[in-house]
């Protein structure tokens, strides 16, 4: 079974909308605007690129990720990588062709039925949506999470509210940066 991995620039309070600048979000390009840019705090995102073996990403942002991110350095070992993106709408000429393999998804089984394929582990980039619904279908197995410290009220969050069981989570891994942003890293146990 391949590991589905959650990875999210989260504020305090639990926002993921808009990190990157995003237009139609109060707040958004929170990350950059009102934090100190250091390297270190960021190298868990070189090291997922190296570590993953396929994107999975809801339609919103597919939409937002496929006209920019092929063309990035910063994002070059995604550009060839297999991708997937859950959409009941998107249609295959809808796809960008200059990003590699994508192949459209088109519900929570159908990602429950990649989990089950051969393949290296899955990262789950953006997608507050369907990281909540994937979430509450116990399919994650570990996040990812960048925490910043910042509270900014509304706005998508991460995790779902639900009334479902506990959901217990392992750390292993953490590290606090001088620039106020932590690195946790949780295994979902099961």
């Amino acid at each position: 079974m391949r590991t589905l991995i959650s990875t999210a620039f989260i504020s305090l309070d639990g926002v993921v909308e808009a990190p990157g600048g995003e237009p139609g979000y109060r707040n958004s390009g929170w990350t950059f605007k009102h934090t100190e840019f250091l390297p270190e705090s960021f190298e868990i995102k070189g090291r997922e690129q190296k570590e993953v073996t396929a994107m999975l990403m809801g339609r919103v942002s597919y939409e937002a990720f496929s006209p920019v991110w092929p063309d990035m350095e910063d994002f070059a070992d995604y550009k060839e990588m297999p991708k997937y993106v859950v959409s009941t709408t998107l249609t295959d000429d809808q796809l960008v062709t200059n990003w590699g393999e994508t192949t459209i998804l088109r519900s929570i089984d159908d990602v429950a039925a990649l989990k089950e394929t051969e393949g290296g582990p899955i990262i789950v980039h953006g997608s507050a949506s369907l990281n909540q619904a994937l979430s509450d279908a116990g399919l994650i197995d570990r996040y990812h999470l960048l925490v910043f410290p910042l509270l900014l009220g509304a706005g998508k969050r991460l995790f779902s509210t639900s009334d479902k069981d506990v959901q217990k989570l392992q750390l292993v891994e953490h590290e606090a940066y001088a620039n106020g942003l932590q690195k946790q890293v949780f295994d979902v146990v099961r």
